[in-house]
């Protein structure tokens, strides 16, 4: 296989990568507390017989957008924002702490308190449960209080305390499930009582709809470039092809 092509074969690949990285963040425009992927092309040298001269590009993903999404009133009691930098703690499919933006919450008919995404959300002593309860507020420090169901709106009980933490930035990382994780080998940070929460609010996306339309358009135009030195490079083998016989 001629080497510019192969070349070119791999740039294609790795722009239809990237693609798909922006075409997931475009996607989450909407979704509550989503942090957008950055994605950046690198070139690496080709090793092989003799000098390495020739590149060949690589995908790569070095992080993600943790800056604050804009903040929405919603006026529902179980929605809350993070009030400047922090996470609402939270457990994972496999029982591990993990972390996110996210605060539209909502109580399971068991009465266990849950992400939009049925996440179960965090306190300081696990899972939070919720007795049955006539009305649920969630104050600025997270505190979880409620009027019993049958008791006066004047019988108020606090609950629970949902876990607030702001860990180093450096120490998380977002995989694929959307949620923030520890880094292996971080231990889990305690509870945080600097971090405060915007009750009936939501954080919106920070994804910046234009900015990824820009991005589409531009590795498309990537994409069809490299598909054209493909085909540059397959035309050239053909007529080398074709001299070679008549010789």
């Amino acid at each position: 296989m001629d080497r510019s092509l192969y070349i070119a074969m791999s740039g294609a690949k790795q722009t239809m990568l990237a693609q798909t990285s922006n075409t997931n963040n475009l996607a989450n425009t909407q979704t509550t507390g989503f942090k957008s992927d950055f994605e950046q092309f690198r070139s690496m040298p080709v090793f092989g017989p003799g000098h390495p001269t020739r590149v060949y590009t690589m995908t790569e993903r070095p992080g993600s957008d943790l800056t604050n999404g804009p903040i929405q009133m919603t006026g529902r009691d179980l929605d809350i924002a993070i009030n400047g930098e922090g996470w609402i703690a939270i457990e994972d499919k496999e029982g591990k702490e993990a972390y996110t933006k996210a605060g539209d919450l909502r109580v399971t008919r068991e009465g266990f308190l849950q992400t939009g995404r049925g996440e179960p959300v965090l306190g300081e002593d696990g899972p939070i449960l919720i007795p049955d309860a006539d009305k649920i507020d969630i104050g600025s420090d997270g505190t979880i209080s409620i009027v019993p169901a049958g008791e006066t709106a004047i019988t108020v009980v606090n609950v629970a305390r949902i876990k607030l933490v702001n860990p180093n930035a450096d120490d998380l990382e977002k995989l694929n499930d959307g949620l923030m994780h520890l880094k292996k080998g971080v231990e889990p940070p305690e509870a945080d009582a600097r971090v405060g929460v915007i009750s009936g609010a939501l954080e919106g996306s920070n994804v910046n709809a234009v900015n990824a339309l820009v991005e589409m358009i531009e590795l498309s135009k990537h994409y069809e470039l490299q598909v054209k030195v493909m085909k540059t490079a397959d035309e050239n083998s053909a007529v080398s092809t074709k001299l070679l016989q008549m010789a």
